[in-house]
């Protein structure tokens, strides 16, 4: 049998304590430490998977072969590059980095060591979107909406950033063309960031995309609804299924078209695994990664231009907002 890939969760807050649970269930994986500044939270969780704890994660650089990488963005590119330079594959947590000049920087990185660096855009291996990616061959428009009841995590970054960025990331892997145009307004509501944003995207090709994402709604919500030629689909990523409408050519001369749905069939499981699943597979068969540095390049500039755009819409209307 291989050896075990040895492994460390750096950041065990929200997010990181789930990537700890997951690396210490795998049996490829052995779970060498967990990192976190807050060293009660960071003591519970290595006690919770036999598991050491470590205050500074430069103690771990020659002591792993591969990290995850949740700590809040601001630091990923540190925390990302140490690592890289060391020659440790990373799987770090969306968006890559808080900037287009250090995600080049850690895709640099990668590629100079010839390491896995993903990016953890986790609603790319939800079940319901496998499922679903496989029947879109023209999309003409979509409409998203993300929403989420407000909590006191990654405040850090605003909900494009938190929130908006999967979308982005979504539609841009299944639109096989470049965006040409980006219309959007934002606004803050209970932080000093934006909290509430919409955006309208246009393709080389003719799509379009409309999405929403909000952090203080009253209720959670995650859908994607895509339109191509005779077809609709309709994704709910919380439940992973898919409601697919097509229309049926008349059959005769006189007779009307007929819309037949269908529930596409879908093994649900749990897209966290199925994402460090990918990336030790990558690593293991030393392969890209599904969801590598440039994706996540893509979705951060994306959601760059995004929030440019908002501020911008905010500065011709006279709204004064500060978004920092």
């Amino acid at each position: 049998m291989a050896d075990k890939i040895k492994t460390a969760v750096i950041g065990v807050g929200h997010l990181g304590q789930a990537h700890a649970r997951v690396h210490a269930s795998l049996e490829q994986v052995e779970l060498v430490a967990v990192c976190d500044v807050n060293e009660t939270r960071g003591r519970e969780i290595a006690e919770r998977h036999g598991t050491r704890f470590v205050h500074d994660y430069r103690e771990l650089l020659d002591r792993v072969e591969a990290v995850s990488v949740a700590t809040p963005t601001v630091n990923h590119c540190e925390i990302s590059r140490a690592f890289l330079e060391a020659g440790v594959h990373v799987l770090v947590e969306k968006p890559i980095a808080r900037s287009l000049y250090e995600a080049d920087e850690m895709i640099r990185a990668a590629e100079s060591k010839n390491l896995v660096l993903q990016t953890g855009h986790i609603e790319r291996f939800n079940p319901a979107f496998a499922a679903l990616r496989r029947r879109i061959e023209h999309p003409r428009f979509f409409e998203a909406h993300r929403m989420g009841v407000f909590t006191p995590r990654s405040l850090d970054i605003d909900v494009v950033m938190d929130l908006m960025v999967h979308e982005l990331d979504i539609i841009a892997s299944l639109v096989q063309s470049e965006v040409v145009k980006i219309e959007a307004v934002g606004i803050p509501i209970l932080t000093r960031k934006i909290d509430l944003a919409n955006a309208r995207l246009e393709f080389a090709g003719g799509c379009v995309a409309n999405i929403t994402a909000s952090r203080v709604a009253g209720e959670r919500l995650r859908k994607l609804r895509i339109f191509q030629p005779n077809e609709y689909y309709s994704l709910d990523y919380a439940e992973q299924q898919v409601l697919a409408l097509k229309l049926i050519p008349p059959q005769a001369a006189g007779a009307l078209p007929v819309i037949a749905a269908e529930s596409l069939p879908i093994e649900k499981r749990e897209p966290l695994l199925a994402e460090i699943e990918s990336f030790i597979s990558a690593i293991q068969s030393r392969s890209a990664p599904e969801v590598g540095g440039a994706d996540g390049r893509r979705a951060l500039a994306l959601a760059t231009e995004v929030l440019d755009k908002i501020k911008a819409h905010s500065e011709r209307a006279g709204l004064g907002l500060n978004f920092e």
